[in-house]
């Protein structure tokens, strides 16, 4: 009983550490290195009013789709739980529970990213 739920917390575990490491390390850029053609030889940005205007639509954008997330997490999270209580605690859990956890991990890895800016 103990062993199953003990090999899927290990599971997720390795594969959350897994994921932070690669977010990690994929992050090396600066965001200047990521879009140059917003910066002037001197680094600073080319049009102040028009950057603000796209920050701030930005900023707003990145609002509605943390939210939308937010309401698809607490979603599966819900359907995970009712999946959890239908099922007996003696047997190994399903494909579709294991795939829903996965997608519950890259939606957090996701809203975690967008609230870090």
């Amino acid at each position: 009983m103990y062993g199953t739920r003990r090999e899927l917390m290990k599971l997720a575990a390795a594969a959350a550490g897994m994921a932070t490491v690669g977010t990690w390390l994929a992050s090396g850029q600066d965001s200047s290195q990521r879009n140059p053609s917003k910066t002037t030889a001197s680094g600073e940005s080319s049009d102040p009013k028009l950057d603000a205007k796209q920050a701030k639509m930005m900023l707003e954008q990145n609002q509605k789709d943390m939210k939308k997330n937010i309401e698809r997490l607490f979603q599966l999270a819900s359907e995970l739980k009712d999946e959890m209580e239908k099922t007996d605690a003696t047997t190994t859990l399903s494909m579709a529970m294991l795939r829903k956890t996965e997608e519950i991990e890259k939606l957090a890895r996701s809203i975690r990213d967008r609230a870090k800016g």
